[in-house]
């Protein structure tokens, strides 16, 4: 027997027969980290017992088991693993239970598809998830490989006292094959986590490392995150203030970056916060900090009630804020500590209002902010309007006169400590979707007006024309502490595990770049991209794709209007509706799986699905070589933005900015659907629906299909 820290326990067959219950017992919980549930012992129990006799069948004993063996991405583990003449057989035991349950079907094909889509040593092999409800007496009668054609055997139940027919039944479907590497249990091992599973293991194991383990010259996650940590360390050695702008194409792993150097900074490798070091995650999306801060209290919850702990959601959310806020909070309470009204344009702290600490001085800030999307942060105009008037009701506190953006002022923020600080933007290029978001001009030019001895650390793709319009280079002219870095720009998609080329290709499907028919050609047999002009055919290809766990959902720009035609509804933007739409499962209506609520860019940015439908609208058409942009009255009549004024400009860049978000939030692939229309007319010869006339959309779907994108 051997131990691995990828599993409790490992053996060949012979071995594992061979060895007393009690000594196979006690290695999986002494390999075990913690103190084991009671459950999970007396699972443990029943399925030594189990296997034993299972094997004891087997006349041919040379294969392995492995007991709980883990599964990174998922932040689970697969109960046993049998190799066994080639094939990998994933077992998901639920001891004492005599029902099948849909979802504990999907649990153990998720194994599987983890297993096929990122564990190397998996990938060309045959691979047959089974569950195993111990006292059921059911048993799958048909074993058939999946219609993707992947070697992945369609999911089979049985009770315990059939698995050894079920077993012999698939080694006889399946002959002989080629044998398992010896090292399978070491395979390397590639997943592309969502933000959700990599939140999940950061706030559980303090560490990202296993989810993010990719082949070297592929991925530059871990480049980025030493790089930064090595900026923080040289900041609180030297006492100086710094700041990080850290670029990345669509799903490259930004916000990834961000929690994990905000955990390994806070915790240091230790299983507490390290005193005065703590670095906070600030976010001025409220979906993903509702979805993420919700899905790791639920699962916070679901860990302490496994360990017999008792915990209520309420209380698991206030510690899951400690380490992940909204921009807005943070930026209001250093607010309440200024002197208001604000005198000469100047700000500065009012000590009636806060206490001097030794080295934080009046600020109360931690060393260390990620300010995630930081591109989206408002302009001095925007932020100006809505502390004049208390907010978006004027229910806060009223500042008139306010003087400086709010980059400016988080810069501000940090700089009242009085010893060192951090702040790390990670900026998403072409990314700003709402009016007064100022991309990432506003905050080189504060650091130029106002904090010219913080030290910049850059990335060289922000000169780039996506990013303040090109202008970084002029705009840091003059600027002298201002180190470009390589390390800080992840270039390698994430979210799209099939298709790296992903965000190239919605770059140039937007900017009519002729590269965009050979760049389909190049991802689209492992990124299936397909086009419709139906949502019945929309929906069928989503739920023919999905499998196990795996989501699915409907997008659609905020400024789409006749979608209600086609039986879908906008998901309402109160963010508790954002966490239901991610979070719930397949079975609840409120689930994106349902296909029936869409979500518009503003509820997806920074998150991801598996598959999507990108519903495109009249809102943006295309017209002889260029895009023409409109906006619904909400009554009779589409409105052209037309004029080069600066507001005009900017709606249409917000607009273009919200397909490009839509058509990078799917992993692993996406229907676009441009609707006919409605092409009749009454019988007095009026449109009878003067709204959704065929040419709206006619240009835009031989626009796609112009490109190669297959029809279905």
């Amino acid at each position: 027997m051997k131990t691995n820290p990828r599993c409790l326990y490992n053996n060949s067959f012979s071995g594992f027969i061979n060895e007393p219950d009690l000594f196979v017992f006690g290695t999986i919980n002494d390999n075990y980290h913690g103190e084991a549930p009671t459950t999970s012992r007396e699972a443990w129990k029943g399925e030594i017992i189990i296997m034993k006799d299972v094997l004891s069948l087997f006349a041919n004993k040379n294969g392995r088991i492995i007991f709980e063996y883990d599964i990174p991405r998922l932040c689970k583990r697969i109960d046993v693993v049998l190799l066994y003449k080639g094939i990998i057989f994933c077992l998901e035991f639920k001891v004492g239970e005599a029902s099948i349950l849909e979802s504990d079907v999907d649990q153990v094909l998720d194994y599987a598809l983890d297993l096929k889509n990122f564990h190397k040593f998996s990938e060309d092999k045959v691979i047959v998830p089974i569950l195993v409800a111990t006292n059921s007496s059911r048993v799958s009668s048909s074993i058939q490989m999946s219609v993707y054609d992947d070697k992945v055997v369609n999911p089979l139940v049985t009770g315990k006292n059939g698995i050894f027919d079920l077993l012999m039944r698939v080694l006889n479907k399946f002959p002989y094959e080629t044998p398992v590497d010896p090292n399978w249990i070491i395979s390397p091992y590639a997943p592309t986590p969502t933000i959700i599973e990599a939140a999940r293991s950061l706030y559980e194991n303090h560490s990202v490392e296993d989810i993010t383990r990719h082949e070297a010259d592929k991925v530059s996650t871990d480049r980025t995150i030493a790089y930064i940590l090595n900026v923080i360390k040289d900041s609180k050695e030297q006492k100086k203030k710094t700041i990080c702008f850290v670029t990345g194409v669509p799903g490259a792993g930004k916000t990834l970056v961000g929690l994990d150097v905000a955990i390994k900074q806070t915790y240091q490798g230790h299983d507490e916060p390290v005193k005065d070091e703590e670095a906070v995650y600030l976010s001025g999306n409220g979906p993903l900090v509702a979805v993420l801060s919700e899905a790791l209290a639920r699962d916070n919850v679901k860990k302490a009630r496994e360990n017999g702990e008792k915990k209520n959601l309420s209380d698991a959310k206030r510690e899951v804020k400690k380490s992940i806020q909204m921009i807005h909070a943070y930026r209001d309470n250093m607010l309440k500590k200024i002197k208001n009204p604000v005198e000469n344009g100047i700000l500065e702290i009012d000590p009636t209002k806060a206490v001097r600490n030794e080295e934080a001085g009046y600020g109360e800030v931690e060393h260390v902010a990620i300010f995630d999307e930081a591109q989206r942060s408002w302009t001095h105009k925007r932020l100006a309007e809505y502390l004049k008037r208390g907010g978006t009701y004027g229910n806060k506190l009223k500042v008139p006169n306010f003087p400086v953006s709010e980059a400016a002022f988080l810069i501000w923020s940090l700089d009242q400590r009085e010893d060192w600080a951090t702040i790390v933007c990670l900026v998403g290029g072409g990314q700003e979707i709402n009016t007064g978001e100022s991309g990432i001009s506003e905050w080189i030019k504060a650091l130029n007006e106002h904090f010219p001895d913080w030290e910049v650390h850059i990335s060289p793709k922000l000169t780039e024309a996506e990013y303040a319009e090109g202008k970084v280079n002029e705009l840091l002219a003059h600027k002298n502490n201002v180190i470009y870095s390589d390390d800080l720009h992840l270039a390698v998609s994430l979210r799209s595990y099939r298709a790296e080329k992903l965000s190239a290709f919605v770059h140039t499907l937007l900017t009519f770049d002729p590269e965009a028919t050979q760049i389909y050609k190049e991802i689209k047999d492992k990124y299936p991209i397909v086009l419709t002009r139906d949502m019945t055919k929309a929906r069928k290809w989503l739920h023919d794709k999905v499998r196990g766990s795996e989501r699915t959902g409907v997008l659609v720009t905020k400024e789409a209007a006749r979608f209600k035609p086609l039986a879908i509804h906008i998901l309402p933007s109160d963010e508790d509706n954002a966490v239901h739409w991610f979070l719930e499962d397949k079975n609840d209506t409120r689930s994106s799986n349902y296909l029936e609520d869409a979500a518009t860019e503003i509820q997806v940015q920074g998150l991801e699905l598996d598959y999507t439908c990108v519903l495109w609208d009249a809102d943006m058409r295309y017209d002889n070589g260029k895009w023409r942009f409109y906006t619904f009255n909400g009554k009779t009549d589409w409105k052209e933005q037309t004029g080069n004024t600066e507001s005009n400009q900017e709606k249409i860049k917000y607009m273009l900015n919200a397909y490009r978000v839509l058509l990078t939030r799917a992993r692993a692939g996406m229907i676009i659907c441009v609707p006919v229309g409605n092409p009749n007319k009454t019988s007095t010869g009026f449109w009878e629906d003067s709204t959704r006339l065929p040419e709206y959309y006619d240009g835009t779907y031989e626009y796609l299909k112009s490109l190669g994108i297959e029809e279905i």
